[in-house]
């Protein structure tokens, strides 16, 4: 099957016409092994797999490798399904997981708003024409110049992270105006995928605890800012969660909370943001969450905690970010060598840590798959490693490939949309992938590669 792989200047039909599909609380049953990859994937004839009717192999030969496929259809989906499940909430896309001008772009025809945690993320979602009023500004220690951009640029919302910061946010805020904050608040609950990714306990550097009372002085002290609108409060549990009990439990605390701003300043806050951190599958088998029964389950707990409370509802804010870009992202790389290391196989490719560094900072783990050709070589266990000169440069550790692997073979990585490129580095020197679009069989560049020319322009020391 023959598909286009256009340039940088192709136009490419809009898939927002496409129906949604819903967001599952597990893999569906595999398909052709193709469970967690993208649900536009399907196999060709020639081992190839297909992402949005575009060749795998045929991108890794016109780009290069290593590469990244973004299905758009997937992502916009997506973004439609959190519409669907939460249709009286502000569903507002986390940057942090990805971010370029076309997810901009997306992300705000699909009805999204925009979380944000660097005055350079927010600059570049305006420049791309995101309205500022439909942004968040997070950041557990915002510097001056994202601050002076969020009050410059006019964001609909600052979370604050500590009491310091609230005095110099008013700082800036022009005489005669005011500008809309939360407070980002500690629940006290321990959810997420790994230690490094769980947010909502105490002793860790996010929010301000309701147990010690930092919590409440904060309110206090913007309650006390003339040029502070304090709106509502805000929560984070962690990431890569899939069940939903967690998020019950947050917004139980934080209805608590709540009441106790009402009773103790006689101020009924409007809103409640309970963050994101919804976790997606990496490997067949494993869970997602459920963003439906999370809306059920949500809506019920803050109706029936609110009416005990004797409180109005407030508005609801969501922010996912992995599980509307990640299970959109496929990466492919090309095979650099293949080594027999006493009992241990490793299989070397042309990228590593530095475009995806998740596995060495997680222990994540993936399911690669060789594309472009057949093999009928029994699987082996081997461990796909990267290129960079660290032993801990691991994509997947012990994973079954086709015992004849080999150099110049392809490999696919699916579920790879968030947190690689936002988190890639210049380790090496080797330079970032290319990001690619895939819809209705046509290929684009939405982000290039970063080329040694790149790199040297910004060396200027001799």
């Amino acid at each position: 099957m023959t598909v286009s792989v256009a340039s940088t200047s192709a136009v490419v039909p809009s898939a927002a016409t496409e129906p949604t599909a819903p967001v599952t609380a597990a893999t569906p049953a595999d398909r052709d092994g193709l469970s967690v990859w993208p649900r536009s994937a399907r196999p060709a004839d020639d081992a190839d797999v297909l992402i949005g009717g575009v060749s795998l192999a045929e991108a890794a030969d016109r780009f290069g490798t290593p590469v990244y496929v973004l299905d758009e259809s997937e992502v916009r989906e997506r973004c439609r399904a959190y519409r669907t499940a939460f249709p009286e909430a502000d569903v507002v896309y986390a940057a942090k997981a990805f971010l370029c001008r076309a997810m901009v772009r997306w992300v705000q025809e699909e009805g999204l708003g925009l979380d944000v945690c660097s005055a350079g993320e927010l600059e570049l979602a305006v420049a791309t024409g995101f309205p500022p009023e439909k942004i968040v500004m997070h950041g557990n220690a915002k510097s001056p110049e994202d601050l002076e951009t969020a009050v410059r640029l006019g964001v609909g919302r600052i979370v604050v992270d500590s009491t310091s910061e609230i005095a110099r946010l008013a700082a800036i805020v022009p005489m005669g105006s005011r500008r809309r904050v939360m407070v980002r608040v500690v629940p006290g609950i321990a959810a997420g995928g790994h230690t490094k990714v769980q947010t909502g306990t105490e002793d860790q550097k996010f929010g301000l605890s309701i147990t010690d009372g930092s919590a409440q002085h904060a309110i206090t002290r913007v309650l006390d800012q003339p040029r502070l609108e304090l709106v509502g409060l805000h929560c984070h549990i962690g990431s890569q969660i899939t069940a939903v009990k967690p998020y019950v439990a947050a917004v139980r605390r934080m209805i608590g909370l709540l009441a106790r701003v009402r009773d103790h300043h006689g101020l009924e806050l409007p809103q409640l943001n309970i963050g994101g951190g919804h976790g997606i599958a990496y490997r067949p088998g494993e869970d997602t969450l459920n963003v439906s029964v999370l809306a059920g389950r949500v809506r019920a707990e803050l109706e029936d905690g609110c009416a005990r409370a004797k409180l109005n509802v407030p508005r609801l804010t969501l922010e996912p970010g992995r599980a509307v870009v990640g299970p959109a992202g496929v990466v492919v790389y090309r095979v650099l060598s293949v080594k027999q290391t006493g009992s241990h196989t490793f299989v070397a490719v042309d990228g590593g840590m530095s475009d995806n560094p998740r596995p060495a900072l997680y222990g994540v783990r993936y399911s690669p798959r060789l594309i472009g050709r057949h093999s009928v070589a029994p699987p082996a266990l081997v461990t796909v490693v990267g290129r960079h000169c660290e032993a801990g440069d691991v994509l997947a550790d012990e994973v079954p490939l086709p015992g004849d692997v080999r150099p110049g073979d392809l490999l696919a990585v699916p579920a790879a949309g968030a947190y690689h490129l936002s988190m890639a580095s210049g380790y090496n020197l080797v330079g970032r992938p290319p990001v690619v679009a895939a819809a209705n069989g046509v290929a684009r560049t939405l982000v290039r590669r970063e080329s040694l020319d790149d790199m040297n322009r910004r060396d200027i020391g001799l």
